[in-house]
Formats: C-alpha cells, sequence, structure tokens
C-alpha cells in the first residue's frame, strides 16, 4: 500500500494561513502516481487537513456533547478548566456570540468550506482529461457538503459560492437541505469511488451522509418548531441511503465494540467514513486523555503522558444505564459499557508490552502505573517490570489519597474536584503518543455501519414501523460477540424514548449527542447543572467577529434570534 506525501506549504502561503501544523498530508491508499498526480494531490490535500483539528476535544466534541446531558466540565479543583466559564456556559445553555469554542469552530469550518471550494476550481479544469482530478473534485465536493451540513446543523446556514472571487449565498431552512443534497448527489455521480478507504470521502461516505442529512432535515428546515415534521419523503431517503450503505457489502459490524476504537482501526470493516490521523499524519490522542485524571497514564514508556481531568458524564446519563439494565451491573450487562483490559497479576508487576488500559466507563477506585509523583519516574519491580497498584491522587496532601471516581459531579466545589465524575476511555491509548496527546493514529469516527443500522432503525420508526425499527436495533445489539457474556440482550420493544437512550448507549463519545437531542425533542430538558429551555439554543450565536468582518455588506449576515 502506497502512501504519497504532499507538501502544502506553498497552498497554505497563497492563502494567508499558516502551516506551521500541516506541513504534509497523506493521501492513504492513492492509485495515483507522477508529477501531474502529486499536482493534483496537493491541491486536494488541504481539503481534509483541518478535520483533526476540528474533532480536537475543545472545538467541535464540546459543542456537541459538553452542552448535553452526557458530558460536564467543570471548574477542577478551582484550578484547571475554568477557561472563563467557558464550558460552563455551555453546558448550561448560556453561551453568546464571543464565546470562543463556537468561534474556533466557525473559523475551522469556513475554512474546510473555502478549502474545498479552491479545490474544486483548481481541478476542474483537468478532469475531463484526468480521471485522479475528476476523483479529487467530487471528494472535494462531498467535503464541501459535509462541512456545509456541520455548519447548518450548528448555525442554521448554510453557504453556497461557485466562484472564489463572489460573496456567498447564505442558504436557510429547506433551501440549505436541498443544496447540499445536490451537492452530494454530484459528488456521487461524477466521479466518487469505494475503493480509498474510510479515512476519504467515498460513495457511500456520501451515502450515510444523505442518510444523516435526511433524518435531521425536519430540524434543518424549522430549528425553533415545536413539532418537528418528518415527512415520509424524508424516512424514506434515510432508509433508501442507508439500505445502499448496509447492501454494499462492503462492511460489517465489529465483534468487540471498543476494536472500532482501537489504534490499528484503519481497516476495521465498520468505519465508513473516518480521519485519518495515524502517526504520519500529525494526528492526536485527545480523545483518550481528554477525560482521565492527571494521575492517569496510559503508557508505560511515556512519562509524561498523562490524563488532564476533563470532562467527566452526567449522573443523568449514567442512571439511564442502570435504569436500562435493572438490577443488573452495566458492566455485566453491555459490552460497550466496559472492556476490563489491565489484568493486574498476583505480584502486581507487568512489562510494558502487558500494559493495557480499561476501555468504557470508568467509576470507583483506580488501579493503574505506580509513581513517586514525578513524571520521570515509574515505580519498578525488582526485575524491571511496572508495578501495578491503587493510584494515588497527588493533587491532595492527604498520603493516602487515591484516585476514586464518584457517580456525583456538578458545579459546586466539591462537586467540582478532582475526583468527581465517571469517566470515559473510548478510543485506545495511543502507542506512540510522546505526551499522551499527540501523534494518536486511531483514525477518528465520523460514521460507522451500526449508525445506518440506528437511523434506518429511526426512520421506520418514525414512520410507524416499530418491528422493523426493534430488528434493527437488536441486530446491533447481537453482533457484539466476542464477549458473549456481557453482548446487550434482545430488547422487547421500541419506541423513540427506547431508540433516543440506545443511541447515547452506541455512540456516547462520539460527537452526536446534542444533535440527536434536538431531534428527539430533548435539548430543552433539565439534567445535572441545566435549566435553560429556550429554544433558540438549539442553534449556536453567529460569532460577532464573523459578523463584524462582513459589516461592510450590510444586511449579509445577520445573527440567530436570541442572541444579541
Amino acid at each position: 500500500m502506497k502512501k504519497i506525501f504532499i507538501p502544502i506549504l506553498a497552498i497554505f502561503i497563497l492563502l494567508g494561513y499558516s502551516c506551521s501544523d500541516l506541513s504534509e498530508i497523506v493521501l492513504d491508499e492513492s492509485l495515483t502516481s507522477g508529477a501531474d498526480s502529486a499536482v493534483v494531490e496537493s491541491t486536494i490535500s488541504p481539503a481534509y487537513a483541518l478535520l483533526p483539528d476540528l474533532f480536537l476535544h475543545t472545538k467541535y466534541f464540546a459543542l456537541q456533547e459538553i452542552t448535553t446531558d452526557e458530558a460536564i466540565l467543570p471548574y477542577r479543583g478551582g484550578k484547571d478548566w475554568g477557561d472563563n466559564g467557558i464550558y460552563i456556559a455551555l453546558h448550561q445553555h448560556t453561551y453568546t456570540s464571543v464565546h470562543s469554542n463556537v468561534s474556533q469552530v466557525w473559523t475551522n469550518l469556513t475554512k474546510m468550506i473555502s478549502y474545498s471550494l479552491i479545490a474544486i476550481n483548481e481541478l476542474s479544469p483537468l478532469a475531463a482529461s484526468n480521471e485522479n482530478a475528476k476523483m479529487f473534485v467530487a471528494e472535494a465536493r462531498g467535503l464541501r457538503a459535509y462541512y456545509n451540513m456541520l455548519m447548518l446543523d450548528l448555525w442554521g446556514i448554510a453557504f453556497k459560492k461557485e466562484d472564489p472571487t463572489e460573496l456567498s449565498v447564505i442558504l436557510r431552512g429547506n433551501d440549505a437541505v436541498e443544496y447540499i443534497a445536490s451537492e452530494f448527489e454530484t459528488a456521487i455521480n461524477n466521479g466518487l469511488r469505494n475503493d480509498v478507504g474510510a479515512g476519504r470521502m467515498t460513495k457511500n461516505a456520501a451515502y450515510a451522509l444523505l442518510a444523516r442529512l435526511y433524518l435531521n432535515a425536519a430540524v434543518y428546515r424549522n430549528p425553533y418548531a415545536t413539532t418537528f415534521n418528518f415527512t415520509t419523503s424524508d424516512m424514506d431517503n434515510v432508509i433508501k441511503y442507508a439500505d445502499l450503505v448496509i447492501t454494499s457489502g462492503q462492511y460489517e459490524l465489529s465483534k468487540e465494540y471498543f476494536n472500532i476504537f482501537d489504534n490499528d482501526n484503519h481497516t476495521n470493516k465498520e468505519l465508513v467514513f473516518a480521519i485519518d490521523q495515524r502517526p504520519d499524519l500529525s494526528g492526536h490522542n485527545r480523545m483518550s486523555y481528554f477525560s482521565m485524571s492527571g494521575n492517569f497514564y496510559g503508557n508505560a514508556l511515556v512519562k509524561n503522558g498523562n490524563g488532564t481531568d476533563g470532562p467527566g458524564i452526567t449522573p443523568d446519563f449514567y442512571d439511564s444505564w442502570v435504569a436500562a439494565n435493572g438490577s443488573t451491573d452495566p458492566a455485566a450487562a453491555d459490552c460497550r459499557f466496559w472492556w476490563e483490559r489491565l489484568i493486574i497479576p498476583s505480584d502486581s508487576a507487568v512489562t510494558a508490552a502487558q500494559y493495557e488500559p480499561n476501555r468504557g466507563i470508568y467509576r470507583g477506585l483506580q488501579y493503574g502505573l505506580q509513581n513517586t509523583g514525578s513524571k520521570t519516574a515509574f515505580l519498578l519491580s525488582a526485575d524491571g517490570r511496572y508495578k501495578i497498584g491503587k493510584i494515588r491522587d497527588w493533587r491532595q496532601a492527604a498520603a493516602n489519597a487515591v484516585v476514586n471516581y464518584t457517580r456525583e459531579i456538578n458545579f459546586t466545589a466539591a462537586g467540582s474536584d478532582y475526583n468527581t465524575g465517571y469517566r470515559v476511555l473510548k478510543y485506545q491509548w495511543s502507542k506512540s503518543s510522546t505526551d499522551g496527546r499527540n501523534k494518536g493514529e486511531a483514525d477518528l469516527v465520523i460514521v460507522r455501519l451500526a449508525d445506518l443500522y440506528m437511523m434506518r432503525a429511526e426512520a421506520k420508526l418514525r414512520k410507524g414501523d416499530a418491528s422493523g425499527a426493534l430488528s434493527d436495533v437488536n441486530y446491533v445489539r447481537a453482533s457484539r460477540t466476542s464477549r458473549p457474556a456481557v453482548t446487550p440482550k434482545a430488547l422487547t420493544s421500541m419506541t423513540l424514548d427506547i431508540l433516543f437512550r440506545e443511541r447515547g448507549f452506541e455512540f456516547y463519545w462520539e460527537h452526536q449527542r446534542r444533535t440527536d437531542m434536538i431531534r428527539f425533542g430533548k435539548y430543552e430538558g433539565t439534567w445535572t447543572e441545566k435549566t435553560d429551555t429556550d429554544v433558540k439554543k438549539r442553534l449556536f450565536p453567529i460569532p460577532q467577529t464573523a459578523i463584524d468582518g462582513a459589516s461592510d455588506n450590510e444586511g449579509y449576515l445577520v445573527q440567530n434570534d436570541g442572541y444579541n
């Protein structure tokens, strides 16, 4: 399998942006070669380049998860993650037009749309005579449609422009939905392929995103509606596009749920569309380290690769797992909740190769690598193996203080301490990271096969086919067979509330919760530290800097309702 490293320095100088973090991009599984192909690939590379940055823990994740009943990030110990209250504002829905995380995501996406447009314009003249150029034009068009779909989801607008020198046309509501759908269809019919891997925009990726678009179309057409109109036509489209992916024969549901999020998941057959961020792509390990304790170390060979005591899951989300499984502990009932990987031998010492952190939702007293409070010294046994024991909490003065995660977490002083809240380690800790944060080799999931089944189930259910919906959901549950004792048992009935709950179990920490909550009519609900019921908060405020930047075109960029 060949990798072509393409310098993009000239592109970024031309655009006036720094490329210090994007000196080269790899387009994997490329079938191209030669100088002309290098020029073609260097033009498409920037359209993909910012995806890992968009999916940073403080960007798209913060907007999609910290705003919901799934994740909460308090001011840890009154010292960490205060950040002028930006994560508290996200969780409580008090965000404003000067919120930094909101502005960062806006900036990322508008750049990504621009880079996609540049690629389309630069490569289109070559497409008639160069099959690679034709393919990359289609990929750029599909990426632009995806980025516009994220804009529509977050801000209720999409940007339409074909000439880079002209002002974009701003689309809202049904106009935006139809434009994005037509862009995906054009890409599908004019060059997208299915033999280039999940890290690229493929026909099946476009089909999957079309299913997601039509599933949410009722929200996008009227985001403040009291009741969303899920039309038969929309739901039929969800089913049609989901079927195209499901029946393609190209994908399989992973028998081990957590293998989907392994470091070597690039070839996992459940991935339909993902962010290829293996080490040579300068990826990040943020999705692993973000939630874990500052006293937790994920790699025995990296002595400064610890967690950061970021978000925990809310008691509300944890309680949904408990309620679904009755008297059985969720860890003993559902393989998606927990995977015991750290097997501690009788002498409590392991080699570096044997050390593998657990995966899933962490609760209670924690065990891991032992150290002296210094990031340069793990404790070793007499034969040089790494000692495993109760993780010492070095942020507390007491000599016997340990890391012991509690269910309760909130914005009070006690509820914001370092041990509050159950934590999430879903992606395998990077084996390549040199500081716990960089060089994550796991592809970050955008769409996977399970979601096609779940979207199809929801479309069936909204059309009145509860039996068909139940069958699809149970098929996903029954597929996780690598640990039969914790394969989720078949459900016996299906309602919208059950399906919403099931999506939470299947896709937690995967950048989907806010969109799901809005579609299911739950975003204005009450949960830990959140009581705001304003439907206008379904959309984020357009950053004030963007409005100020467009001030020469009066009335062009109008702030969303509910914000000053």
